[in-house]
C-alpha cells in the first residue's frame, strides 16, 4: 500500500482489502473503515454512502471510472473512503498522471484532483466521438440508407454510455458538498473538478440532443421517400391500367368479336390503348397527383 501525505492530509493508495492492513489508519474511523472494506468485495457497480455528522463526516463507496463502450462487463472500479484529512483508494490505476497533489489543501481536494483526472480522460474520448458524429452527419446527405440509421443508433448508444458514466460522478460531487462544510469543499481543485464535470455533462447533453435531431431527421426523410415510392408505384399502376383493361377485353375467347376480323383491328387497338393511357396521364397531371415521382432525384439532395 502506497502512502502519500502532506501537512494536512494522507492518501493511502492501492489499498488491498485482503491484506487486512488497517493498523496505519486513524482509529477514530476504524469501525467505518472496516464496514467499508467488508462491502468492497461484493460491490460491482457504482455505490455511495455518506455521513455528514459534524466532527466525523465521511463519504465512501465505489465508482466506475473507466468503461468499455462495447462490453458492459469490461470496466474499472474505484473504491474510496474519504474524510477531511484521509483518503483511501483501492484498485485505482491513474496515479501516475496526478502531478499537483502538493497544492492540495486537504484530502477532499486530493480526491477532487483524482475525479478531475478521470473526467479529463473521459472528455478526451468524448471529443473523439465528435469526429464520428460529424462524419455520419454528412454521410446522411450523400447516401441515406438503413446503414446510416444503424450508425446513428450506434452513436446514440455510445453517448448514452457517456451520460451514464457522468451521472454517478455528478452524484458524488453533490455528496461531497452535502458531507463536508463549505470551507472544506470550496477549494480550487474542487471548483476545477466541478467545471470539468459541467463541461462533460454539457457535451453529452448536447450530443444526445443532436443525435435525437438526426434520428427525427432520418425518420422524416425515410418516411418521405417511402411515400414517394408508394406514389410512384401507384402512378405507374394507374398508367398501365388502360393497357391491362383493353388487353383483358381482347383476350377473351368469345366466338363473336367482330373487330378481331377487321384489317384495322390491330392498329385501332394500339391507338385506343395509347389514347387511353395519355388521357389517364393528363388527368393525373391536371389533378397534381404525379408530383415529382416522374422526375429523377438530384444527387446530394434529401427530397428533390
Amino acid at each position: 500500500m502506497k502512502i502519500k501525505e502532506l501537512n494536512n492530509w494522507q492518501w493511502f493508495n492501492d489499498f488491498k482489502p485482503e491484506a487486512n492492513n488497517y493498523q496505519e489508519f486513524p482509529l477514530y474511523y476504524k469501525e467505518e473503515i472496516e464496514l467499508w472494506v467488508k462491502n468492497i468485495s461484493s460491490q460491482e457497480s457504482n455505490h455511495l454512502h455518506l455521513q455528514s455528522t459534524e466532527g466525523k463526516a465521511f463519504i465512501c463507496g465505489s465508482l466506475i471510472y473507466e468503461q468499455k463502450l462495447n462490453q458492459q462487463s469490461e470496466y474499472k472500479l474505484l473504491h474510496y473512503f474519504l474524510t477531511e484529512h484521509l483518503l483511501i483508494t483501492s484498485e485505482f490505476e491513474q496515479e501516475s498522471h496526478i502531478n499537483d497533489m502538493k497544492e492540495a489543501e486537504n484530502a477532499v481536494a486530493v480526491f477532487s484532483i483524482l475525479l478531475a483526472e478521470i473526467l479529463k480522460n473521459s472528455i478526451k474520448r468524448i471529443d473523439d466521438f465528435e469526429l464520428k458524429l460529424n462524419k455520419v452527419l454528412w454521410e446522411i446527405k450523400q447516401k441515406n440508407s438503413i446503414a446510416r440509421l444503424e450508425e446513428i443508433f450506434q452513436l446514440r448508444h455510445e453517448v448514452l454510455v457517456w451520460k451514464n458514466f457522468m451521472i454517478p460522478i455528478t452524484e458524488l460531487s453533490l455528496g461531497l458538498e452535502e458531507t463536508f462544510s463549505s470551507d472544506i469543499v470550496e477549494t480550487k481543485h474542487f471548483k476545477n473538478m466541478r467545471k470539468r464535470l459541467e463541461r462533460g455533462s454539457m457535451l453529452t447533453r448536447e450530443y444526445i440532443e443532436e443525435i435525437d435531431h438526426l434520428v427525427h431527421f432520418e425518420e422524416m426523410v425515410s418516411s418521405h421517400r417511402g411515400n414517394e415510392v408508394i406514389k410512384t408505384l401507384t402512378v405507374i399502376t394507374t398508367l398501365f391500367t388502360p393497357i391491362s383493361a383493353w388487353g383483358a377485353l381482347w383476350g377473351m375467347n368469345f366466338k363473336f368479336m367482330p373487330e378481331l376480323d377487321e384489317k384495322w383491328g390491330y392498329t385501332g387497338a394500339l391507338i385506343i390503348i395509347i389514347l387511353s393511357t395519355v388521357a389517364v396521364y393528363l388527368l393525373l397531371v391536371k389533378r397534381g397527383w404525379t408530383g415529382d415521382t416522374l422526375r429523377s432525384r438530384k444527387k446530394n439532395s434529401f427530397f428533390k
